[in-house]
Parts: structure tokens; sequence; C-alpha cells
């Protein structure tokens, strides 16, 4: 099987206007003092930040988050190719180059380390962050709630817990007393007696004079006061 490679002509044109781009950072670095490694190193940090701040851009423009801090190292950026673009195209005798030209290339550095941190290390960075961990710990608590909810009641004996001793024992309630019989007779004279009693005191007669007065045992004065109430 034979694969045919059709060449892109955007990525083409990308290539081409990257490496004229390169070259004309790196003659500007080179021409403002910048000799050796460190003007080839200038056009890739303008490039990289170029590219990263464009990323972010468009990171921030899908979440929804302010773009401005990206608009603005994108715009310093494309503004540093730009220019050296343009100082290239005979505007500017690269053998003679301003002093002030010089300051700028000498510190680009410093300025593209703050701004690639600061894209890197951004706010909503930190606030997607928080919320990521807020969440989190919402999530565990509610994990945690529900564990305690869901957990059964420890059994007595199974999880090294005393079990509960045995309610002692109450003791048996006394047979009830045998009703005691009264004659008749008996029961009318001690209604009698009652009746004298609360003709001469006032008051009903009680069970212990019930039982002085007829002579019977306490049982049997205790049941003649019952049926005289």
């Amino acid at each position: 099987m034979h694969l045919k490679v059709r060449p892109d002509a955007v990525l083409v044109q990308a290539v081409i206007a990257g490496a004229l781009s390169f070259a004309h950072l790196h003659d500007l670095a080179e021409a403002a003092g910048q000799d050796g490694w460190k003007a080839w190193a200038y056009p890739i940090s303008v490039d990289l930040l170029l590219v990263a701040a464009w990323r972010r851009l468009r990171l921030l423009r899908d979440a929804g988050e302010p773009t401005r801090s990206a608009w603005t190292w994108f715009t310093v950026a494309l503004a540093a190719s730009l220019g050296a673009n343009v100082a290239t195209a005979g505007l500017l005798d690269l053998n003679a180059v301003p002093d002030w030209l010089r300051i700028l290339v000498a510190g680009w550095p410093a300025l593209a380390f703050l701004g690639g941190t600061l894209l890197v290390h951004s706010p909503a960075d930190e606030t997607a962050a928080a919320s990521s961990a807020e969440q989190d710990h919402d999530q565990a608590d509610a994990d945690v709630d529900a564990e305690q909810i869901q957990e059964p009641a420890p059994k007595p004996g199974v999880t090294g817990l005393p079990a509960p001793e045995p309610a002692p024992a109450l003791p048996p309630s006394p047979p009830p007393a045998p009703a005691v019989a009264v004659p008749d007779a008996l029961l009318a004279y001690g209604r009698k007696v009652a009746d004298e009693h609360r003709a001469r005191t006032g008051h009903p007669i009680d069970a212990d004079t019930l039982r002085a007065r007829l002579g019977v045992p306490a049982p049997m004065a205790d049941a003649i006061a019952a049926q005289l109430v």
C-alpha cells in the first residue's frame, strides 16, 4: 500500500513565516549586542511567549473567564516579533543600533519571564483548583455522613462491647387472700354496732374498733367493715 503525502499549504506557509521571523529576531538581537547562543535564544523566547499567550487566551475564552491579561502578553510578544521584522527591513541600521533598542533587547528576558509566569499561574487556575478542592472536601464529608448513617449498630458481644446485663427478675406477687365468709347474723350485728358508733361519734367505725367491739379476728373485721361501706 502506498501512501501519498500531500503537503499542507497552511503548514508550509507557517514554517516559512516562522523561519523568517526567527531570523529577523536573531539578527536584531545580535546587532543589539546579544552574541553567541543568546542571539539564538532571543527569538525562541519571543515566539514561545506569543504561543503561550494565545493558548491561554483560548482557554480563558472557552471557560468564560476574563482574557485581559492574556491579550496583554500576546500584544507584547506580537509587538516584539513585528518590531524586529520591521526593523530589519532597512529602516534601522543594524551596524549602529540606538541605545534604547539595546536596552529593550537586554531587558526582554526579565519581561518574558514575568509574562510566562503570570500566564502559567493565572487566577483562573487558582480559582478552579480551589473550587475543585472544595467540591472534593464536600464530597468527602457527604461520604463520611453516608457511612455513618448506613453503619449498622454494633451487636453486643461481637465488637467487644459488653453484653447488657439481664434485668433482675421481680418476685412473684403473693396470691390473693381468700375471701372471708361473714355469717349474716354477724354482719347484721356488726351493722348495728357501726350505726351506734356513728350516732355517738359522728364518724364511721374503723376496722380495729369493729374488731374490738365484736371480738373477731382481724380478717373477719376487715371483711365486715368492707361490707358496711
